[in-house]
C-alpha cells in the first residue's frame, strides 16, 4: 500500500515520462499520505481502445487510481487528487494536437482484509 494504477491514452505513449511521474509520486503520496514512499506501487496500463468525449481522435486521457488504507480525511484525499493532477501535467510533454483529460481518483482499502506480503531476495 499505496496501491497505483494509472491508465494512459496509447497516443501518449511518447508524451507522457511514466518513470519519471512514478518515482516523483512515490515521496508525494509519501508525504501528504504519512506512508513511506517504499511501499508504494505504479503500475501503468497502456489504453490502445478508448472512447472519449465525442470520440474523435483529438482525445486522449490519463487516469490515475490510488488505493490507500482507510482512514483518511476528506481534505487529505483532496490535497492529494489535486498533488496528482499537478504532477501528471509537469511529466506530460505538449501535445498539440491532443486534447488530454487527465484524472484522479482516491479509494480505500479495508485494513481487515487488506493483506500484504513481502518474499526476500534469494542469493543466486
Amino acid at each position: 500500500m499505496p496501491h497505483i494504477t494509472v491508465d494512459y491514452s496509447a497516443e501518449l505513449a511518447d508524451a507522457f515520462d511514466r518513470r519519471a511521474f512514478a518515482l516523483a509520486l512515490h515521496p508525494l503520496i509519501a508525504k501528504i499520505a504519512d506512508t513511506k514512499a517504499e511501499a508504494c506501487k505504479t503500475r501503468f496500463r497502456r489504453v490502445d481502445e478508448a472512447v472519449i468525449a465525442d470520440g474523435g481522435a483529438e482525445h486522449a486521457m490519463v487516469y490515475a487510481q490510488i488505493a490507500l488504507i482507510a482512514g483518511r480525511s476528506p481534505r487529505l484525499k483532496a490535497e492529494l487528487s489535486e498533488a496528482v493532477l499537478e504532477l501528471v501535467a509537469a511529466h506530460l510533454a505538449p501535445t498539440p494536437r491532443l486534447r488530454v483529460q487527465s484524472a484522479v481518483d482516491i479509494s480505500e482499502l479495508d485494513p481487515a482484509w487488506y493483506r500484504k506480503h513481502i518474499e526476500p531476495a534469494k542469493e543466486a
